[in-house]
């Protein structure tokens, strides 16, 4: 390993020296520090997957990947096979439970190459430490933290972590405690956030029912993740390396950044980050930093040179530059709040940033879908959070539809649609399965009277771009998203093709990205539909499918012979006055297919008459019938020309909104 000496790989930066984890429970081995995990942000991972963070100028990474192993360690060995690979593996990992080398374990999975295998690695590296001490257990955790983000893509830890649970059955074999050990380090990758929260649900519609993996990840959830404090009590299950937190970490580099301010000594300020021996959670420094440029414009100049210098210098790397200010745009939405004109500033610093080079020109601003939006007043945008805020919270007192909609025509501020989308279902997954089953059936409403697709689209971008700061205050939102978005789809609110193009618009890997790639599993399943309905517990949402066979009875009940007064009673009845737009479209389709048209014709003008069907629900189902139009025309073929006569009495009467007629 005489080359390894000349490269100093991310794992090498974690300190100045050759690190080394403790192992055996005290002191780390030739002075180097024994560093506890910290977490990597996932939705912000740009070039994560393997590729090697830049802390030096003598770095290989332009060098194709085999090429630079063999540069970089001196090693032409590469396993041709997978069979090889796990061979090489077990010394590698042997080695590493021996010395607590991280640099070495590093460096010699990066010699092997082959990245397509780095899930058996995880696989293998776990399963080795579970029928090991607490020490090896420990050990392991630390190591895949290590090098998550730098050789561990997200993509590859969760299918190791899927490997693992597929093969409880066999691990039980040898190790009695299997599924308590698992679920152990399946809750600690989450703590750890190289495991994003979504993959305990992905992963359960993915095994068997009754299969130990299934038993794993519930007792991952229910003991360890549901549990008070439960990130103290994972990170210190097996006795922990150090107790350096995420917390006291973040303190750390406050405290840095805001002397740094009042001294606007530089050097001193990169000496502190250097100490702290943590450069893959430099995009802290980077978030934290731009942040106090916002508040404080003043100290603006100092933070600029600040982050400018230390990438000139190699101590803060292009890859955990763009992830501190990919960071930063998924907040902005919330740190406008705070500083009513942080979506301007943060284009401002974006465009400094790239055009004097220390930031990747390729790095995008949209941390809003909505260009307008992105340049609206932040005072505006603030009040109609606060108003909006204030609608919500009445209508989940009062399940009054039409208050919350005249109330949000009040507001004047359609352009904003989205954001009230985002608070929604932000407010919503906070409460009680009541209240999101309400949400849900609002949101069916919205899209009909005054939400268009696109508004909705948006407002779910805003919603899965902060899904991991959402995360943090409300531990299964990605879970809970990806039903928002599959019941909306259920809902007709959004069609599949939908989730495609919202998909299209978020970053690969990101949480919002795997969060749309779970609704779409949902919807995959069988009887997806109503399990979807019901996932909340029912209600008036759940009931849609349900509504369209009673709306179909109803009318072939008035059809053959029943009451018009009692017919609308059912109507009336059905208590979703959002959804009479198929009232009318079913209505119109039957008047087609039947002799008596002219009787159904009579319902729809008692129904308008009475106010029972408003003017936008009359108009929606005839612009349902008109979309469906040639379609109609197989089985009824003057179906175009007696929609052309209903649409002239319709207009006649005044049923339908000028635009239409």
């Amino acid at each position: 390993m005489a080359a390894e000496e000349g490269a100093r790989s991310p794992t090498r930066m974690l300190a100045e020296g050759h690190l080394r984890v403790a192992t055996g429970g005290g002191a780390p081995a030739d002075g180097g520090i024994a560093v506890r995990h910290l977490p990597h942000h996932h939705a912000s991972k740009r070039g994560a997957g393997g590729k090697n963070e830049q802390y030096n100028l003598e770095d290989v990474d332009s060098v194709p990947s085999k090429m630079s192993n063999k540069l970089v360690n001196g090693n032409n060995k590469v396993p041709a096979t997978l069979d090889d690979y796990k061979r090489l593996l077990v010394p590698v990992i042997e080695e590493y439970f021996s010395t607590g080398d991280v640099e070495l374990a590093a460096s010699e999975l990066r010699s092997l190459g082959s990245d397509q295998f780095h899930s058996y690695f995880i696989k293998k590296l776990i399963s080795m430490a579970m029928d090991r001490h607490d020490k090896e257990k420990e050990m392991a955790s630390i190591l895949l933290s290590a090098l998550y983000a730098d050789l561990l893509g997200s993509s590859k830890m969760s299918e190791g972590f899927m490997m693992l649970l597929e093969s409880t059955e066999d691990l039980s074999v040898d190790i009695p405690d299997a599924i308590d050990v698992l679920s152990v380090f399946v809750a600690r990758a989450v703590v750890d956030e190289i495991l994003p929260p979504v993959f305990l649900t992905r992963a359960r519609a993915l095994l068997p029912e009754f299969s130990k993996g299934i038993e794993v990840l519930q007792v991952a959830e229910k003991s360890y993740l549901s549990a008070p404090h439960h990130a103290e009590l994972v990170e210190r299950k097996w006795g922990g390396s150090t107790h350096f937190t995420v917390e006291e970490a973040k303190r750390r580099i406050q405290d840095i950044l805001k002397e740094y301010i009042e001294s606007g000594d530089i050097d001193e300020a990169f000496r502190c980050i250097r100490e702290l021996g943590l450069p893959f959670f430099h995009h802290e420094v980077v978030k934290r930093a731009l942040t106090l440029s916002m508040e404080n414009l003043s100290s603006q100049p100092l933070i600029l040179k600040l982050l400018k210098e230390s990438t000139a210098g190699c101590l803060i790397s292009s890859n955990q530059m763009s992830k501190g200010f990919c960071r930063l745009a998924e907040s902005i939405d919330d740190l406008s709040l705070d500083i009513p004109s942080a979506k301007i500033l943060f284009d401002k610093l974006v465009l400094t940033a790239t055009s004097e080079g220390w930031l990747d020109a390729s790095f995008t601003t949209s941390s809003a879908p909505n260009e307008d939006m992105r340049n609206a007043s932040g005072e505006k945008i603030k009040h109609f959070k606060e108003e909006s805020g204030h609608i919500i919270q009445e209508y989940f007192l009062s399940d009054d539809v039409p208050e919350l909609i005249i109330s949000l025509q009040e507001l004047s501020s359609p352009e904003y649609n989205p954001i009230f989308l985002k608070k929604l279902i932000t407010l919503a997954m906070d409460r009680k399965n009541r209240e999101k089953e309400m949400a849900s059936a609002l949101l069916s409403s919205l899209s009909l009277e005054l939400f268009s697709t696109d508004d909705i689209m948006k407002g779910f971008i805003l919603l899965l771009q902060s899904a991991e700061d959402t995360a943090l205050d409300i531990v299964d939102a990605p879970s809970e998203l990806a039903l928002f978005l599959a019941r909306a789809v259920i809902d007709e609110v959004l069609i599949p093709l939908n989730l495609d193009e919202i998909g299209n618009r978020l970053r690969p890997n990101s949480s919002g990205s795997q969060t749309v790639q779970m609704a779409r599993a949902l919807l995959a399943a069988r009887h997806s539909g109503e399990r979807i309905l019901r996932c909340w517990g029912g209600g008036t949402g759940w009931a849609v499918e349900d509504a369209k066979d009673k709306i179909a009875k109803l009318l072939e009940e008035y059809n053959t012979g029943g009451d018009l007064g009692e017919a609308c009673q059912c109507i009336r009845d059905l208590g979703m006055p959002f959804f009479n737009h198929e009232v009318v479209k079913k209505a119109l389709v039957m008047a087609m297919e039947k002799e008596n048209e002219a009787r159904i014709l009579a319902l729809l003008q008692e129904c308008f008459g009475e106010g029972l069907i408003t003017i936008n629900q009359m108009t929606l189902g005839f612009t349902r019938v008109k979309e469906g139009l040639d379609d109609l025309i197989l089985d009824i073929p003057n179906a175009q020309e007696k929609f052309g006569a209903y649409v002239d009495l319709a207009t006649e009467r005044g049923w339908l909104l000028p635009p239409f007629a």
